[in-house]
């Protein structure tokens, strides 16, 4: 089983940056795909960026194309995501996960709320 501990969030102005991170452990990270989710208030959680286990391959939401970018360190166990050019609608809490295929299949962690003010 795998533990994750999403940090980074916090309220940030609209055209702000953001820079969260995810720890994982419990498993050989360096061997699974990460993504990143998230979850707005009164909406379903949706996919927002993913990248392969070597970090050599990436996919991103039409939605953040462009101004998110996804990382990882395999060293250190850790998933970034670098929010640029934040807009209100990227109000949420973000959420990491392995994923197997497209499918997150580890427990969800707590998050980390981004806020993006106007």
């Amino acid at each position: 089983q795998v533990q994750l501990a999403e940090s980074g969030g916090g309220l940030v102005q609209a055209g702000g940056s953001l820079r969260l991170s995810c720890v994982a452990s419990g498993r050989t990270f360096s061997n699974y795909a990460m993504g990143w989710f998230r979850q707005a208030p009164g909406k379903e959680r949706e996919f927002v960026a993913a990248l392969t286990d070597s970090g050599g391959t990436t996919d991103y939401a039409d939605s953040v194309k462009g101004r998110f970018t996804i990382s990882r360190d395999n060293a250190e166990n850790i998933v970034f995501l670098q929010m640029n050019s934040l807009k209100p609608e990227d109000t949420a809490v973000y959420y990491c996960n392995v994923l197997v295929g497209e499918v997150p299949v580890s427990a969800w962690g707590q998050g980390t709320q981004v806020t993006v003010s106007s």
